[in-house]
């Protein structure tokens, strides 16, 4: 009889788990994952309210989990650490951050042994108005890869080297400059988590760095964002996500292979 310990000894691919993460990448092998996009819990007392951004709280899942300040260094470094060792030579990652928290991953990037490519910043429509100082309307991305000279990276993956805009400009150029401006997603009267990253970005990010039947993982799925557009694209996925409720509805939304969930599916 196969007891539940045995079946959690190896991790599965196209598949997804409800999990803390620094417990579940023990049980992937090493250099074993091409491409990680992830977008780690904050460090800030973030509360999933109708005033965040106008949602209505009754449709925004609770759970949302924080880790302390103070702790936020140790936190980083056990899980890049862990992300270093599953990811094979030739494999990339992309770590979404605020600014509160940049230094603590930038250093636990540094003491693993990364190597940083690009730090990216996304340009979204518009942020939280604050009264006695500047307006915070983007987000960080770190591009870190294992072995700079096995780096995987598709620089015409989504455009042609001579391809051109309208107004004659090069939409390759354009593409793959450092700061990405791309709309936020308002799922409004569908069910939803209190963040996400748009599909638009995973996209860019997969086209990029990865290819079709490739490993992507996600160490904090929160809703499914990574999962799920990696399947649309034909990317092998997998990930963990410790808060039961957003694991229910990124499974939801594997299960019925839809993006956005509402009544009628």
């Amino acid at each position: 009889m196969t007891n539940r310990k045995s079946v959690m000894q190896k991790i599965d691919y196209n598949k997804i788990y409800n999990k803390n993460c620094l417990e579940g990448m023990k049980l992937i092998p090493k250099n074993k994952i091409d491409l990680i996009i992830t977008d780690p819990p904050f460090a800030i007392d973030f509360k999933a309210k109708k005033a965040n951004y106008n949602r209505k709280s009754s449709r925004v899942l609770e759970g949302y989990n924080e880790v302390l300040p103070e702790n936020y260094l140790q936190f980083s470094y056990d899980w890049i650490s862990e992300s270093n060792r599953i990811l094979k030579e030739s494999g990339s990652m992309y770590i979404f951050s605020g600014w509160n928290n940049l230094k603590d991953i930038l250093i636990a990037i540094d003491d693993v042994g990364l190597t940083l490519v690009n730090h990216i910043i996304w340009k979204y429509q518009f942020g939280v108005v604050t009264k006695n100082k500047f307006v915070t309307s983007h987000y960080h991305c770190l591009y870190v890869c294992k072995n700079p000279k096995k780096r995987k990276f598709f620089p015409f993956s989504r455009f042609k080297k001579n391809e051109k805009t309208e107004d004659g400009h090069s939409l390759h150029y354009r593409d793959k400059e450092d700061v990405w401006e791309i709309k936020r997603e308002y799922w409004t009267g569908e069910e939803k988590t209190p963040t996400k990253l748009p599909a638009e970005i995973i996209k860019k990010i997969l086209l990029y760095s990865s290819k079709k039947n490739d490993i992507v993982f996600d160490p904090f799925l929160g809703s499914g964002q990574v999962a799920v557009v990696g399947k649309m694209l034909d990317r092998r996925y997998c990930g963990f996500e410790i808060v039961k409720e957003y694991y229910d509805f990124a499974q939801k939304r594997l299960r019925k292979n839809v993006y956005r969930l509402n009544e009628k599916n």
